[in-house]
């Protein structure tokens, strides 16, 4: 059952990609932006890096996923020492879910009973209209040019940091960037290069900024532009201990059937590594990497040499990233 879910998951997108095809649609809308002045200026001054675990909400669906958000949180735990045990995250979560359907309760979520069957669940608008949170991490689902064309991405975006400042106007909140299918007929590397620019900035992150008064940034968790360089540099070397190449970061059924978009333990942990380095402001080379999952069993075992790489390239990727909070390099 898990495998036929994650399956009709992947349908979502298609169907809507053959509507568009079908009726013609425009695919993609181009809303009021911010000008490249206005992004350099507003993005000039750097995240000053947090000196104490933060309270982390988490909104998305299965690319987000319960095992990604507690890694991170044990990598904290391990920066911090024993101070690192304060942090605490909750989350919301669906199947495929846009960020539109978490706002409006007249549209279904989609496997929200058993997504959100488990300790860290917390309602999204109560949550953040509690102001307990220091960062809010929001995703939009996939194919992302579907949630673009269909679901008003940008629009929930900046409704939704409204949401997470109204509750706590220091809140600082994050635009987590995934990944499309690695079987991608464009090219799984090549679209991670295009999307960026194309649809995760020029389309959702730079209109949702626009809407804001105040002109307060959102910042990006680069997640799949850290998985494109990661993959690049593993294959540039014809694969690196316990991964061979960029599908090693993918779950596969247990006939050895590959799940295009869904990541497995290894992946998980490479983008647990991301948020750690985007939230903390910090390197995380050297953190851990056999870690539990949310069900308390151990990871799947990284070996010392790919968790070396991935911890690297994590940093080489998101420390000059100014989007990211960091200094322009």
């Amino acid at each position: 059952m898990p495998w036929l879910k994650r399956r009709w998951r992947l349908a979502s997108g298609v169907a809507l990609a053959g509507l568009a095809a079908l009726t013609g649609a425009t695919v993609l809308r181009a809303p009021a932006s911010l000008t490249p002045q206005e992004i350099d200026t507003l993005y000039s001054v750097p995240l000053p890096a947090p000196d104490e675990p933060m309270q982390v909400f988490h909104l998305g669906h299965s690319l987000v996923g319960r095992d990604m958000p507690v890694m991170l949180q044990q990598l904290v735990t391990a920066h911090f020492g024993a101070g690192g045990t304060a942090a605490q995250h909750h989350s919301q979560l669906g199947w495929g879910t846009p960020l539109r359907a978490h706002w409006d309760p007249s549209e279904p979520i989609n496997g929200f009973d058993s997504e959100n069957d488990h300790p860290n669940y917390r309602d999204a608008k109560a949550a953040l209209a509690s102001g307990d949170y220091d960062a809010v991490v929001l995703t939009e689902m996939v194919e992302i040019r579907d949630a673009i064309a269909y679901f008003e991405t940008a629009d929930y975006l900046a409704r939704w940091a409204r949401a997470a400042r109204a509750g706590n106007p220091a809140v600082r909140v994050y635009l987590y960037e995934t990944w499309h299918e690695v079987t991608d007929p464009e090219g799984w590397v090549t679209r991670l290069d295009r999307d960026l620019t194309r649809y995760w900035q020029d389309q959702i992150l730079w209109p949702a900024v626009a809407q804001d008064p105040d002109r307060q940034p959102i910042h990006l968790i680069p997640a799949g532009q850290v998985m494109a360089a990661f993959t690049r540099r593993v294959e540039a070397a014809g694969g690196v201990t316990d991964v061979t190449d960029r599908q090693s970061l993918f779950q596969r059924s247990e006939s050895g059937e590959l799940d295009p978009i869904h990541i497995n333990d290894l992946g998980a942990y490479l983008v647990a590594l991301t948020h750690f380095a985007v939230l903390y402001q910090h390197s995380p080379v050297g953190l851990p990497h056999q870690l539990t999952r949310a069900d308390g069993s151990d990871m799947q075992t990284i070996a010392a040499e790919t968790a070396a790489l991935m911890q690297e390239t994590v940093w080489s990727v998101v420390s000059g990233q100014p989007y990211s909070g960091f200094p322009a390099k």
